[in-house]
């Protein structure tokens, strides 16, 4: 059952390097085959999870926006099936690994394969970048991994970043273990370069506030070391393509004046035109429609818009955002009774919960400077990562209870069965003590 539920975790961020198609219809089959086997749950694991709820509610509103699509346009129907079907992949994911079926153990083991297969995409990537020239940035050479063309490279870095916290989590927790720590500091290194080659200034921002915070929890003197040498390592060790593509953020006009660069320009103006976009269409304008209309309104054509949020507005209306708003709220809700549960036997639970917090933290960040809440191949690990954390949480809690009241309903031997040299010397004493009790 394991392996089975292991093989969808490898081959649904490597989508792209399959035929069409493959390895979601052989992920989703044997989840579904997996499901048909699998064991009762006992009745504390067989509740609804945190996010079932507000996933339904997500759901029911891109529904909402497919149908308003149709009804202007059924031209598109099979392309957006096609795409329609990431709005049932999430919550098919989610649910699938937290009603899975697995021990504590084994549930424990997905969650570093999930962390194994991200180390992997960056090795990939750091495979693509030894063919760049990296004394110079160039828009055509940024690493995406294993998630497709040129196009991906942002969205390949907010990837890396999500799950750089839970490694860096691991080395920085407190009495952990040797080989563990050697581990999630090799795989933490493989993930930084990776998110310094995607060239994605959005990742950059979001890895360095996710480590700053470990830091801070670990311990806040470390975490100024810390500052001091990333200060020096820039200067010093890391490439001069990232520099300037860091320093490419403003550039100097015709006049001499500092403006922002085209790229970062853009969003502000696609922004303001979904804002306009709203105003004609407050019910949104249907689902996958943004691309056909931001034209009418800004010179960026089939652009994205650049912001999850903005863009579940624009498609599905104020039903769709509340709903989205609702996920990330649960999401920070299942982090937070996740890091106030009680310890458990393994060192690296702690640094579990609080590496699974800052990925949330980096996703929704994402969100705020991209899309790719929406992107399966971006978000299929994420979601199978908070069915497994959320499973993992509520093993261990039952574990704690039944060890609590184990030793609460401790049954006390009667006073005659203690001693009974003395109640057979004084029998009187065996009933008066027991009475009390």
């Amino acid at each position: 059952m394991r392996l089975i539920y292991a093989i969808p975790i490898i081959l649904l961020p490597n989508t792209a390097h399959l035929p069409s198609d493959v390895s979601v219809g052989i992920s989703f089959a044997l989840l579904l085959l997996a499901m048909l086997l699998g064991d009762r749950e006992p009745a504390y694991l067989a509740k609804r999870g945190y996010l079932f709820a507000p996933l339904m509610a997500l759901f029911v509103a891109m529904f909402i926006g497919f149908v308003a699509a149709q009804w202007h346009d059924v031209s598109r129907l099979d392309r957006d099936l096609r795409e329609g079907k990431v709005a049932l992949l999430y919550p098919f994911l989610y649910l699938a690994y937290l009603h899975c079926g697995l021990d504590l153990k084994r549930t424990r083991q997905l969650i570093v394969l999930l962390l194994l297969v991200a180390v992997g995409a960056g090795v990939e990537a750091l495979l693509q970048a030894l063919s760049f020239d990296l004394g110079t940035f160039s828009e055509t050479q940024r690493v995406t991994g294993p998630f497709g063309d040129i196009k991906m490279a942002n969205r390949a870095g907010v990837f890396f970043a999500m799950f750089l916290p839970v490694l860096v989590a691991l080395v920085l927790q407190p009495k952990q273990k040797k080989n563990v720590r050697v581990a999630a500091a090799a795989g933490s290194l493989v993930l930084v370069l990776a998110i310094l080659f995607t060239f994605s200034r959005q990742s950059y921002l979001i890895a360095l506030f996710a480590i700053m915070v470990l830091l801070v929890w670990r311990s806040i003197p470390m975490a100024v070391l810390a500052a001091v040498l990333l200060a020096v390592a820039t200067l010093t060790v890391v490439p001069k393509s990232v520099v300037e593509r860091v320093q490419q953020t403003e550039e100097a006009d015709g006049s001499g004046s500092m403006v922002l660069d085209p790229s970062t320009q853009s969003r502000f103006t696609i922004w303001q035109g979904t804002l306009d976009m709203l105003r004609d269409h407050p019910n949104g304008v249907g689902l996958g429609r943004f691309n056909d209309h931001i034209g009418t309104y800004t010179n960026y054509a089939g652009k994205d818009a650049h912001n999850g949020f903005l863009l579940t507005l624009a498609e599905c209306g104020p039903l769709g955002l509340l709903a989205l708003l609702w996920v990330f709220w649960r999401l920070w809700r299942l982090s937070r009774w996740l890091r106030r549960s009680p310890n458990g036997l393994q060192p690296e639970d702690r640094a579990l919960e609080r590496g699974f917090t800052l990925a949330v933290v980096s996703m929704a960040l994402g969100n705020m400077y991209g899309s790719p809440f929406f992107d399966s191949l971006i978000m299929a690990n994420f979601w199978i990562l908070c069915g497994l954390m959320e499973r993992y949480g509520n093993i261990k809690a039952h574990a704690v209870q039944v060890v609590t009241q184990s030793k609460e309903r401790r049954v006390i031997q009667p006073f005659g069965q203690r001693f009974p040299l003395a109640t057979r010397v004084f029998p009187g004493l065996a009933r008066i003590r027991d009475a009390r009790r």
